[in-house]
């Protein structure tokens, strides 16, 4: 009997024991911890870099710019980690990816074969690909040419053709007050770079970037959340050698570098898989343009945002990720 009740201690004190252990066990287990991994793809010589945060499937994010860099995503994105293996590259020669010496190597032909590279590296299998502005043309281009590797799209305020933006562009510079504008048409007229006081780095000069992205193209930018910490005189970080070359030398509201070459319209209805078109209802890529693309693809969606612009999902997040997270999960 003694030895029994002594039994029946120690086993009530190994109980309590156990469940004092297993108590943070099971609190942790409801913890969701999304992992973070960052490093380098070698594609063909050329160092992108990427960063790699959340679980499930994977959906690779492409910036635009073109020549800016990841960063200006987060944390607008960050809920998306919850059900997806997100993927931010910068692209060659932007943000922590390597900068070639020769630019003409910066063109959306070989960045797609720089997505590609780092879908392979990784080892992600199909994935799913979202593009924003820049970013939107070459996941247009890499669709075209590697649909295979696609599961869905995503096209987020951005355009299929040059000519057709080119038209935007002009719009909307012709929306600027009239005194503005004369002064922008002056300051272009005497050649942005190269020449003259030109910021350090090959930048525009102070008085360009103010104007033509204050009056020029805030408008298009935002609508319920503006960003309070907007510079135009600063704006995102750039690698401006690189948009040279693909946007070309003569100010914001032309395109005339090597992305003249991007002409997609007539080929848009060679894709066949799950897309999604979005943009805000003032975005600098006219929503007209996005109306367009989702007529060419047969059976995509298109969602157009209330009072947002380009930053759509910095406008409308809940709203946003609402969209994608549906679009996705079908």
């Amino acid at each position: 009997m003694l030895l029994s009740m002594k039994l029946l201690r120690m086993v009530h004190a190994f109980a309590l024991a156990v469940s004092a252990f297993a108590a943070p066990a099971v609190a942790s287990a409801q913890t969701a911890v999304y992992p973070q991994q960052e490093g380098f793809v070698d594609a063909r010589g050329v160092l992108i870099y990427y960063l790699s945060l959340g679980n499930g499937s994977p959906l690779v994010v492409v910036h635009g710019g073109p020549g800016a860099e990841h960063s200006y995503f987060l944390p607008y994105l960050l809920p998306l980690a919850r059900t997806h293996r997100l993927i931010f590259i910068d692209e060659r020669g932007s943000g922590r990816s390597q900068r070639l010496q020769d630019t003409s190597l910066y063109t959306v032909e070989n960045m797609v074969e720089d997505v590609e590279d780092v879908r392979q590296a990784l080892n992600l299998g199909k994935i799913s690909l979202l593009g924003h502005s820049y970013g939107g043309v070459l996941a247009e281009a890499y669709a075209l040419k590697y649909q295979q590797n696609l599961t869905h799209l995503i096209l987020n305020s951005t355009f299929p053709s040059t000519r057709q933006m080119n038209e935007v562009l002009a719009r909307e510079k012709a929306q600027m007050p009239a005194d503005k504008l004369k002064r922008l048409n002056e300051l272009e007229a005497a050649g942005l770079f190269g020449k003259g006081e030109i910021w350090e780095h090959g930048r525009y000069p102070a008085e360009y970037a103010n104007l033509a992205w204050g009056p020029g193209y805030f408008p298009f930018l935002y609508g319920a959340r503006p960003d309070s910490t907007y510079d135009p005189a600063t704006g995102a970080p750039t690698n401006w050698e690189l948009y040279r070359e693909m946007w070309g030398s003569h100010g914001e509201f032309v395109i005339d570098g090597n992305l003249k070459s991007v002409e997609y319209l007539d080929r848009l209805p060679t894709i066949h898989l799950p897309t999604l078109v979005m943009a805000g209802d003032h975005d600098e890529c006219d929503p007209a343009l996005s109306k367009e693309m989702h007529e060419k693809i047969a059976g995509s969606q298109l969602v157009i945002l209330p009072n947002s612009g380009h930053m759509n999902f910095v406008d409308q997040p809940d709203l946003w990720e609402k969209a994608v997270e549906s679009f996705l999960s079908n």
